[in-house]
């Protein structure tokens, strides 16, 4: 117990990196994952070593692969003369071997479903103490948790936060979905709701977006699963689910008529719901987020598909460094890249970030990790999980996230939890 507690700790306070010391790469979440890995380590001396169970070694070969393309990458940008940050470049050279060794050892780990309650429960408590600072309803001290409008709590920006609720809404959804009684179901609604609205308050268009497609997305895949049971006698689910699908053509016939009104309702919407509230400053952010994404396929082009190893290669884009000349009243504990003489800039896209770091290595090792983690939670029918996954890709998307111990400790409950059948099985029926 004293060991998942601190995991559940070390992944919590990962994200909250305001409670870092000044210039520090390390905080108390990751002082915690290091004595987390160290124990585990420990306990398994004198015994003889996990069992290489499916989770482990396509944990293992991912990150074989992975550090291959890396190794292969800082190569080539080393034969092209590519210039970055040494800072930037030890950071992630530090950071993914902590990763590596939590995500592995996670995945071996016995307790992964305990674990789950654990990050949702205290998660929830720990965002409702961040809003508690953010509202003024507690003393927060040199703490900074607001980035302008938008909530950030105790991370350094918004977006990050925004990851953090979007990973602890989804993973509650799972608990709420595998829950034995009405209690815990209860219970894991009520820290989803914290998340949502944590989430809601960075103003992420990310979150947002994981927000909207991950509902219909899960409500498809039950949908999928209640129409193709194979009881003999068909379950009130399953005659429900049947009679949506057949009157589903007379509900399109009345609805055409009002689709055009009703998208543009939407539209606006969703526009209102954004960070810049539509208009001017959206179309400046998607003309922004290409113009990164090209640089990013240009810089991995030119490294002959191979990468340039790790940290970032981009230049910083002249709006951002126009834009951050103009602002006033910057909030406190902001760490951006700094305009210099070497380039380093992300692309705010893992698939793209990691094809400029590890080049098409990188990519296809990440996609078939990812891949492989979301068929096994179909073909076991977790549809919670595999909602979760969804809703990581479609993060994923507009950051890089390879880089949160939350993330990978989704990837290994996904794995864990589908190796066990005994626990899946169980999981699937109380669903």
């Amino acid at each position: 117990m004293v060991l998942d507690v601190l995991l559940t700790l070390g992944l919590l306070l990962s994200t909250s990196s305001q409670l870092r010391p000044e210039d520090s790469p390390v905080g108390p979440g990751e002082i915690c994952l290091v004595l987390w890995v160290a124990a585990v380590l420990f306990r398994q001396v004198g015994r003889s070593g996990p069992a290489l169970r499916p989770p482990l070694s396509k944990l293992l070969i991912f990150w074989m692969v992975f550090a291959i393309a890396q190794c292969v990458g800082t190569m080539a940008g080393f034969a092209i003369g590519d210039r970055h940050d040494s800072s930037l470049f030890l950071h992630d050279v530090m950071a993914y071997p902590l990763l590596a060794a939590v995500s592995c050892l996670s995945a071996i780990g016995p307790r992964m479903h305990r674990v789950a309650w654990l990050v949702a429960t205290l998660g929830a408590g720990w965002l409702a103490l961040q809003l508690a600072f953010g509202w003024g309803l507690a003393i927060s001290g040199d703490i900074d948790t607001w980035e302008w409008e938008r909530f950030r709590g105790l991370s350094d920006n918004a977006n990050q936060l925004a990851l953090f609720c979007a990973v602890h809404g989804l993973l509650s959804l799972y608990l709420a979905d595998a829950a034995r009684g009405l209690r815990e179901r209860i219970a894991a609604l009520s820290c989803m709701t914290v998340a949502i609205v944590v989430g809601r308050l960075t103003l992420s268009d990310a979150f947002l977006l994981v927000l909207v497609a991950t509902g219909p997305i899960f409500i498809a895949l039950k949908l999928r699963r209640w129409l193709m049971s194979q009881d003999q006698r068909m379950p009130l689910r399953s005659a429900s689910a049947w009679i949506l699908v057949l009157v589903l053509p007379l509900i399109i016939t009345y609805a055409v008529p009002l689709g055009a009104s009703a998208a543009t309702e939407i539209e606006d919407f969703i526009k209102g719901m954004t960070k810049g509230g539509g208009g001017r400053d959206t179309e400046e952010m998607t003309r922004l987020r290409i113009h990164i994404w090209n640089e990013a396929m240009r810089r991995g082009v030119e490294s002959g598909l191979l990468g340039l190893g790790p940290g970032p290669h981009l230049e910083i884009p002249p709006s951002i460094v126009a834009g951050r000349r103009d602002s006033i009243n910057e909030p406190k504990h902001v760490e951006h890249p700094e305009f210099g003489l070497v380039p380093n800039f992300e692309a705010h896209n893992t698939f793209l970030d990691l094809f400029v770091q590890g080049g098409l290595i990188a990519v296809l090792s990440f996609g078939w990790l990812v891949a492989t983690a979301l068929i096994m939670t179909q073909r076991a029918e977790l549809d919670a999980l595999t909602t979760l996954l969804c809703g990581l890709t479609i993060f994923s998307i507009f950051h890089l996230i390879v880089r949160h111990p939350i993330f990978w400790f989704a990837i290994s409950l996904c794995l864990a939890t589908t190796a066990h059948p005994r626990s899946a099985a169980a999981i699937r029926v109380r669903s």
